[in-house]
């Protein structure tokens, strides 16, 4: 049996965001979201999130963790590790995953301040209402042990229950199209360093009494996915239940506001994910189609 949750990821980023996502799972085959607490939309994606489960959809809403690029919800002086050090900063987290990783080797980040930040998050959405199934990570912060445990720990005392796993197979791709630009190598090239952390992950999982899918697709055609590169990834995925990340969306103005590189792309998703092509190939494929909430 092959089973597949389709997760949009970035839920009350901005309200073209929201829109996008809930028109994916209302008309396509979008079954499970993240939502962002500290994001500007994040009032309107919590009445949404309520208004689909009071219909009786399977769609099931997680707890997208965010802890850099971006500011954090609880006051800077209680989570001073995550906090970019530059002067003029405004309490900000920091801006990219590298410096993240960096400060994560070097023991800079505090273990405590994550799991109070992340406890915070997952707080706000269930204050507002929403059931939470499952948490990831902005950015896939959580594939680094030292972060993934207080996140577990904080996902543990909040009653969430499933974890995504960002690790998973580079499947059988059209490589010679899909690595035509330098950021399409980099995510390769990333991809294949992080997975030495998927046994680890596992291991820590499991040990914390959560939940998780045999692994993640889809995450090395962020920016670029189409038809054809969905079609191939389908295709090849083998037995088990697995995770589809995606980021569908509206490229408006309020997108323009937000630091982020998806753009374009998130409406290229959206077409995508919403096609009679891509229910009709998961139909023909004999792909069955989950939420967290049923994981």
């Amino acid at each position: 049996m092959r089973r597949l949750i389709i997760n949009a990821d970035d839920f009350g980023l901005t309200s073209g965001v929201n829109r996008a996502i809930v028109e994916a799972q209302d008309h396509g085959i979008v079954t499970s979201a993240t939502l962002m607490a500290n994001a500007g939309a994040f009032d309107e994606a919590a009445g949404m999130a309520r208004s689909i489960a009071a219909s009786g959809s399977i769609f099931s809403v997680g707890c997208h963790v965010v802890l850099l690029d971006g500011e954090p919800l609880l006051p800077a002086n209680r989570v001073p590790s995550l906090l970019q050090s530059d002067a003029g900063n405004g309490g900000r987290l920091r801006e990219s995953l590298n410096r993240f990783l960096v400060a994560s080797f070097r023991h800079k980040l505090n273990s405590d301040e994550i799991e109070a930040e992340a406890m915070a998050q997952m707080e706000r959405i269930q204050q507002a209402g929403v059931q939470v199934t499952h948490f990831d990570t902005h950015k896939h912060a959580h594939m680094f042990p030292s972060v993934l445990r207080p996140l577990l720990r904080a996902a543990r005392a909040r009653n969430i229950t499933a974890v995504r796993n960002p690790f998973g197979q580079v499947w059988p791709l059209p490589l010679s199209s899909l690595l035509r630009t330098r950021q399409a190598w980099k995510r390769l090239a990333q991809l294949n360093v992080l997975r030495s952390f998927a046994v680890e992950f596992r291991r820590e999982v499991t040990a914390h009494g959560l939940r998780t899918t045999d692994g993640s697709v889809g995450v090395l055609v962020t920016g670029v996915l189409d038809l054809k590169l969905f079609t191939a990834i389908v295709e090849a995925i083998p037995e088990g239940t697995w995770e589809f990340v995606t980021h569908p969306g509206y490229n408006d103005t309020d997108l323009d506001k937000v630091r982020t590189r998806l753009r374009r792309s998130r409406e290229q998703e959206l077409r995508l994910l919403t096609s009679p092509e891509t229910k009709e190939l998961l139909q023909r494929q004999g792909i069955e189609l989950i939420s967290y909430g049923e994981l």
